[in-house]
């Protein structure tokens, strides 16, 4: 798509990947900007990680000289012939005797030819000694060049070196390494807005950690990325320093302004230096990628988004390391999994899906996480990667997909899934069995308490945490547990009780009091997404009041934690809203407590007492866990770990 915004051109395409990543790579073959990097002299002590740059060769051998490969006496191997149990052979031990002392690496004296172990030997006297057993010539010893032969091949070219390569190289007698010089890799942030790690934030600064992030991958690529200072939102110093960049880095990556807002420059920078090649792919996260070529100089542009920044930096970034360095770099391990939700996915784009994942009942399971490109913390949280190709429309609920994960195998089995209401409690059990058992993770997702139980339902989850009030018997979830999970045997663990109550600014500015303060007209309310415990409970509260919720200002809007609504009103985006004590003193607010409910996990049978959920068991029941949890604040975790039901 090509057109003029504020007095400019600007050109944003939906290139395919494939199709962007061929047109790239054949203009940079054509430019030779993917030639191999040159070669440098490397000392050992420095080389590990490194990639050859031709073949290595040993100039000297190992061992250098036939040696003792064990304690005890070298002898001329005719001379112990005939020994036995019953008729051993005596020979005589000293300089020039039959036999010499030895120890392991020590030269084989001249002469001889075999060496007897000393757990083998019998000393007779101080010149004596007796064998029960005959050797045959070069019996434990380490002859020259048993491991290395001076001229052979140690390494190939294009090796990437690890710890014993060291090692060998070491022992072949070299000293330092040809190796090829790391890509120089410029990562240059934009935008005026940005201010450094640690630094006094205002409302509209953001925090410049892409650079941080991107130079990290890059360097564990085996590049070497500098960082350059941010460049504000302007098009003269923006080419200046792109310029300046290309003239002594391999490759340059510029990060944001790579979309078609009035700010972003990054296209028309690299048309004007340069060759644009592609302006926007295919893909999401991660669509306004700018490809082109300055000079022999790859240029990409990736979006600021911190998400499509990581992803985009993957994608197109460590191909060029890759061939610059003449190497593949291992790639991630794939696992097949049953997709837990519905996902809606964009026509003609393939989407790289934030997914969590854990072993439940035999099936390998991902659950879909945040999808903004901008939540950081959903690459922390993510166990993989699923692709959903451009013209699927999305993933079923129990469709199989193909996962790449960004954690391994072993801590994938080790996963304890748990689906449901949120709580920070579970944040901090999964810290605590973390220390405890590192082999293992507690992965949480928020879906509210109507939501773990179906997930259980599913089949979907090895527990769920859940405050589900029945407005009629005032009974905390067992009948919610009947109705949604009919069919499957549930053991019902009490985790605490806990103060609801309304989260408010500091001071509480408005003088919020109660509940019946939501129906005030200046007073703003944040929610819970439907199905959370935290919103039933608000329903069956207003309706006991006669509050109509349209009454509420900001009844509709809608989050799915307790720290994202405490977030809401720490920032002024809300008045108050409805949560936890602990959630409150995160954020620094007031809280005006309200009333205490019951939290529980809900365990399919099959689960319960297993060696996977024993150890969160354990802990749960554990002195040191609830010292923990009081010390949050909000909480009575005098039954903590006791068994409430057990249902079906």
């Amino acid at each position: 798509m090509t057109g003029r915004r504020h007095g400019r051109r600007y050109y944003l395409e939906d290139v395919p990947l494939e199709e962007a990543t061929s047109r790239f790579h054949r203009a940079l073959n054509e430019a030779g900007a993917l030639s191999l990097c040159a070669s440098e002299q490397v000392a050992l002590a420095e080389a590990i990680g490194r990639v050859t740059a031709e073949p290595i060769w040993a100039k000297a051998s190992s061992p250098h000289y036939d040696s003792a490969a064990m304690d005890g006496v070298a002898v001329k191997a005719r001379d112990t012939a005939g020994a036995t149990e019953t008729s051993p052979v005596r020979l005589t031990i000293g300089e020039g005797e039959q036999a010499a002392w030895v120890d392991t690496g020590d030269p084989i004296p001249a002469g001889y030819d075999a060496v007897i172990m000393v757990e083998h030997v019998h000393e007779v006297d101080g010149s004596t000694i007796e064998i029960q057993a005959p050797v045959a010539p070069y019996h434990d010893v380490r002859s020259l060049g048993e491991d290395i032969v001076a001229t052979e091949l140690v390494l190939p070219e294009g090796h990437t070196l690890r710890p014993v390569d060291l090692g060998a190289c070491a022992a072949a007698g070299l000293a330092e390494i040809p190796v090829r010089r790391r890509p120089r890799v410029a990562v240059i942030p934009t935008g005026t807005e940005l201010v450094q790690p640690g630094e006094a934030r205002r409302p509209g600064d953001i925090v410049e950690y892409n650079s941080l992030m991107l130079k990290a991958a890059i360097d564990g690529w085996g590049a070497e990325a500098t960082r350059c200072p941010p460049v504000p939102d302007d098009f003269e110093q923006l080419k200046s320093a792109l310029s300046e960049a290309v003239q002594r880095h391999d490759i340059v990556v510029v990060n944001a302004g790579s979309s078609a807002g009035s700010e972003d420059y990054t296209a028309r920078l690299v048309e004007d230096l340069g060759t644009l090649l592609v302006h926007g792919t295919a893909i999401r996260p991660g669509h306004p990628v700018v490809l082109g070529l300055v000079g022999d100089t790859p240029v990409l542009g990736i979006p600021g988004y911190p998400v499509s920044a990581v992803l985009t930096t993957e994608i197109f970034v460590r191909p060029l390391i890759e061939r610059k360095l003449g190497i593949r770099l291992p790639r991630r391990d794939k696992l097949s999994a049953t997709m837990t939700r519905k996902v809606l996915s964009p026509i003609g784009e393939d989407e790289f899906l934030r997914v969590k994942m854990g072993r439940v009942g035999g099936r390998m399971v991902a659950t879909p996480i945040q999808r903004g490109a901008g939540v950081i913390m959903s690459l922390v949280r993510a166990d993989g990667l699923a692709l959903i190709p451009r013209f699927s429309e999305g993933v079923e609920a129990g469709q199989q997909v193909s996962v790449e994960l960004l954690r391994s195998v072993e801590e994938i089995e080790n996963t304890i899934v748990a689906v449901g209401s949120h709580d920070l409690t579970l944040d901090l059990l999964a810290s605590m069995l973390r220390t405890r058992h590192p082999q293992m993770t507690l992965s949480s997702s928020n879906v509210g308490s109507l939501g773990g139980l179906v997930a259980l339902s599913r089949g979907d989850a090895h527990l769920a945490g859940s405050h589900l009030l029945d407005e009629e018997t005032g009974e905390y979830n067992l009948s919610f547990i009947m109705r949604y999970i009919p069919d499957k045997a549930v053991v019902v663990v009490h985790l605490v009780d806990r103060v609801q109550g309304l989260m408010v600014a500091k001071g509480n500015p408005k003088g919020i009091s109660s509940l019946e303060d939501l129906g005030r007209p200046d007073v703003r309310f944040i929610n819970r997404q439907r199905g959370s415990g935290t919103r039933v409970l608000l329903d069956y509260k207003l309706k006991e009041l006669g509050l109509l919720p349209d009454t509420i200002s900001g009844y509709g809007r809608e989050e799915y934690t307790h720290l994202a609504v405490a977030a809401a009103v720490s920032n002024g985006g809300a008045d108050a809203g409805l949560g936890i004590l602990s959630a409150a003193r995160a954020m620094d607010l007031d809280f005006v407590p309200l009333l205490t409910e019951q939290y529980d996990l809900v365990i399919p049978k099959e689960f319960y007492g297993t060696a996977l959920l024993e150890p969160l068991l354990e802990l749960i029941r554990g002195e040191d866990a609830r010292r923990e949890i009081d010390a949050l604040g909000g909480y009575d975790t005098a039954s903590m770990g006791e068994v409430v039901a057990e249902v079906g």
